[in-house]
């Protein structure tokens, strides 16, 4: 085992140091190698880089590198990806320097029953599939690894961000999959990792074409075509936005939406590229149920969510249900059509506030969407919601006094909180909120028996039903028809409340 030092090629006189034991861990085009003190990795590509290579990697490690990290929003996007810092050589061997992962996304336990995945990376793939979450499984996760339903809604919506502000840059990730995203549910976080293949479309094309499950179908139909053929597919921003979609699909509901019972043709190999490709079918399509998986083909490990009749992609809420079916049936083979990332991002931010805590104490997801009818229950072990609901719908001044709906509604449990982003719709909730905009301006709790509204911050709430003022620090009741007034600033919002499980 010896130390050793490279140049970097982007700023002379910096060097950095590497252990050299022998053994590098080998990736797909990398050797990799800690520093002494393991804060970050120089990585060596095996083959020699080309000009254009290079190029490419310059442009990653300098020009993209500031215009992501070195402005407003940095911070956050710095914990956001995994990104190469400077470009090394030695011998040769072209090299990257890139941080190593945060603690949080090594396995702390790893599974259940032994040390065997202890310290290991928790790439997405552990999280998106439902035997290593099945207790009928030995080798299944930990709990304390596991998380809950809501923890991957938060995960896709900082994955989201990650796909959004790349393509805002020009750029194209060309593979993007659970094995380059790095999560971690218990802080609910996502790392965006292998950076240094990005595409910049007419400048620099992609090295693969991706990983399987998450190719595009238009990539596979025509991979048989030569590179320079006009009809060839390459990974793109569009291409993005179909692993995206995937990616959110197996996180919420541990199944892959194009993988289903329906067979093209006898051979494996021509089969499973027709069912990813050419032929691709949702299997969920609405008018098409011939791609259902087949329940007595089903490894009993994968149940219930490879029931798609039990556990159907409406339990994600009527706002990811109507992106799905854009993705998986107008959008699967329209690309054009797909929706882009920050629509992902809204969609699941909006289902996180129509979510509700499950009342049983066993349910193995804690969370669900509630969904819409006077008698919600938990989809996930079926237990009906106990007492009186309280669902406020939100609205916005179309107009000087008419107010119309915002298609947006916030549900009511213990303790839920009232944030800046209801009160005014000025207020994006997104990346670059302030810390005084995440700050709660009130809470709601049952109290007495009565549920209420308590204000915290809201200078001008107001009780429109019965013409009657809510000073901070003082509470309403949130009664059947109630309407207030959030605020009476531009944007501010006047909900409406209806009581639900009356």
């Amino acid at each position: 085992m010896s130390t050793k030092t490279v140049n970097s090629v982007i700023n002379a006189g910096k060097s950095y140091q590497y252990v050299d034991n022998g053994e590098p861990m080998r990736g797909g085009m990398k050797d990799v190698y800690f520093s002494p003190d393991k804060s970050y990795v120089v990585a060596f590509y095996r083959d020699a880089q080309d000009f254009a290579s290079r190029e490419r990697l310059r442009k990653i490690v300098t020009d993209y590198y500031n215009s992501f990290f070195n402005r407003e929003g940095g911070d956050y996007y710095r914990e956001l990806y995994c990104w190469p810092t400077d470009m090394v050589e030695a011998d040769k061997k072209v090299g990257l320097v890139v941080p190593c992962y945060h603690a949080n996304f090594f396995f702390k336990k790893g599974y259940a029953s032994s040390d065997l995945i202890k310290g290991k990376e928790k790439e997405g793939k552990w999280f998106a599939s439902p035997k290593f979450r099945n207790k009928q499984f030995t080798l299944r996760l930990d709990e304390a690894e596991l998380g809950n339903w809501l923890s991957y809604f938060q995960i896709c919506v900082n994955i989201s961000r990650g796909v959004k502000r790349l393509h805002a840059a020009g750029l194209a990730h060309s593979d993007l999959s659970y094995k380059n995203v790095l999560v971690d549910p218990v802080s609910k976080s996502a790392a965006i990792i292998d950076i240094d293949g990005l595409v910049v479309p007419g400048l620099f094309p992609p090295d693969v074409i991706g990983t399987a499950d998450f190719i595009a179908p238009e990539v596979l139909a025509t991979k048989h075509l030569d590179l320079k053929d006009p009809g060839r597919k390459l990974p793109n921003r569009l291409t993005d936005l179909h692993a995206l979609a995937v990616m959110i699909y197996m996180y919420l509901l541990y199944r892959h939406p194009l993988k289903g019972g329906k067979i093209h043709d006898l051979d494996t190999e021509k089969d499973d590229l027709l069912a990813m490709g050419e032929k691709a079918l949702f299997i969920e399509h609405p008018e098409d149920a011939s791609n259902r998986p087949k329940l007595n083909q089903v490894n009993p490990k994968e149940l219930p969510w490879a029931d798609v009749t039990k556990l159907p992609y409406a339990i994600t809420g009527p706002y990811l249900k109507e992106l799905f079916y854009q993705a998986f049936v107008t959008g699967l083979h329209k690309p054009t059509e797909r929706p882009p990332a920050e629509m992902w991002e809204q969609a699941l931010l909006k289902t996180t506030d129509l979510m509700q805590p499950c009342s049983n104490a066993a349910c193995e997801q804690k969370w669900y969407v509630f969904d819409n009818t006077l008698s919600p229950r938990c989809p996930f072990c079926g237990t009906p919601h106990k007492g009186t609901l309280p669902v406020l719908d939100l609205y916005y001044e179309f107009k000087p006094t008419v107010w119309k709906p915002e298609n947006h509604r916030l549900m009511v449990y213990n303790n839920q909180y009232l944030f800046q982003w209801h009160v005014n719709r000025n207020i994006i909730r997104n990346e670059r909120l302030t810390a005084a905009q995440k700050v709660p301006v009130g809470y709601f709790v049952f109290h007495q028996g009565k549920w209420v509204l308590v204000n915290q911050q809201l200078t001008s709430l107001k009780d429109l039903t019965e013409d009657k003022e809510i000073p901070i620090g003082s509470m309403v009741e949130l009664t059947d028809g109630k309407r207030l007034l959030l605020s009476r600033e531009e944007g501010g919002r006047v909900v409406i409340i209806t009581i639900a499980n009356k």
